[in-house]
């Protein structure tokens, strides 16, 4: 059934809003992103917004949704999380999305709009990190996302610690809720694994860990995981070279795989490790990876319309936007069936790896998606594919 929005009294349009029933006009499918494309995370949210205007212009070339084309709205949430809710509000009451994509490319901002978007019983699609996002699934049936879990990827790392006899680890990580999330992950792989671990944190805008490599050193741990998003990664891979570290094996998590932070770390970038889906190394995959060609198609696309190369993060906006396209073509645009949808995708071969959701799990990705990589020759390399 379809509803004339716009000729309902103020009052009862309000109480439409914030229902689960309010379907898509007849005309287009309306999609709302929030990104932060000023502010400190403004190099993941530009490569992160390109990601989805491709996928959303593909989409709409193709003849959109059905025959109706995506709608998008965007805001920039400045990196500020007031900004952000302020805006996932205005998605809700007066752009009337059918769905959200992104949650402006800082997990502390995701968790953030959570509640909002459960409230409203609207689905939401995050392109951000932490697994508490979508965790407890009971308590966020509208949220999913489009990026790995944090547990996964220790999984991955566990694997490749023990074909290197690596059993005592570090965890430096910053304070913000992506750091936070993989504190608590760890914490129950770890035990699970035989790895002994040692937490050390530090502030998103430190420039200077010293103290706590310092500490990392004298405890003899094997391995150092470093867990930002934020330029301080940078300062641990020159810290921890000056520092004598550079015997062990430094690591960088999934959310550091960035040109550009290898760039600035210059030549001490040289032999860290970062754990990463496949898209990095697209060229290095073997013939026989199914993802290597879907990899070649975003790659030779992207840099035809925007002149550099697509990095991990364009690929998991780019692939939000078509998980969401998939899952509001199976809903007819109703929100209580598009989120349905989504928890019904399977075998969803995106540019990331392969999608499985479920009413019990709210990630699709899984630990066969993952590889280690490390920067040489000035671009990604596959280090370590199983």
């Amino acid at each position: 059934m379809r509803f004339a929005v716009r000729s309902l009294p103020g009052a009862a349009l309000a109480a439409l809003l914030f229902t689960s029933s309010l379907p898509a006009l007849a005309d287009d499918f309306k999609v709302g992103t929030i990104l932060s494309t000023t502010g400190p995370s403004a190099f993941l949210g530009g490569d992160m917004k390109d990601g989805m205007a491709i996928a959303v212009d593909e989409i709409n070339a193709r003849g959109g949704i059905d025959g109706k084309p995506i709608n998008w709205t965007f805001y920039d949430a400045q990196s500020q999380t007031a900004t952000a809710i302020a805006s996932t509000r205005r998605l809700i009451a007066q752009d009337h999305v059918d769905i959200i994509v992104g949650g402006g490319n800082m997990s502390g901002i995701a968790q953030a709009m959570v509640p909002l978007a459960e409230q409203a019983k609207i689905p939401f699609m995050s392109t951000e990190g932490a697994t508490s996002i979508v965790n407890p699934v009971a308590q966020r049936q509208w949220i999913f996302k489009s990026t790995v879990d944090d547990s996964v990827v220790f999984e991955r790392l566990a694997d490749y610690f023990r074909k290197k006899g690596i059993t005592k680890i570090a965890l430096l990580h910053d304070t913000s809720g992506f750091g936070q999330a993989a504190v608590q992950e760890l914490a129950k792989v770890a035990p699970e694994r035989g790895l002994t671990t040692i937490d050390e944190a530090f502030n998103p805008t430190d420039t200077d860990l010293t103290p706590q490599l310092t500490r990392i050193k004298s405890s003899g741990a094997q391995a150092i995981v470093c867990w930002t998003t934020t330029p301080a990664g940078v300062i641990f891979i020159k810290q921890a070279k000056q520092l004598g570290l550079g015997d062990r094996t430094l690591i960088h998590s999934y959310g550091f795989v960035s040109q550009r932070y290898m760039e600035l770390a210059g030549k001490d970038a040289d032999g860290v490790l970062l754990v990463s889906v496949k898209f990095p190394v697209g060229a290095d995959l073997p013939d026989t990876d199914p993802l290597k060609p879907r990899i070649a198609t975003l790659t030779a696309a992207f840099q035809k319309r925007f002149g550099r190369a697509p990095n991990q993060f364009v690929a998991q906006s780019y692939d939000a936007v078509y998980l969401a396209a998939q899952a509001l073509k199976a809903g007819h645009g109703e929100r209580g069936a598009t989120r349905d949808a989504l928890e019904k995708i399977s075998k969803y071969d995106g540019v990331e790896g392969t999608f499985n959701f479920s009413p019990t799990h709210h990630s699709g990705l899984s630990k066969d998606d993952l590889v280690l990589i490390a920067w040489k020759d000035n671009r990604f390399r596959l280090v370590d594919y199983r």
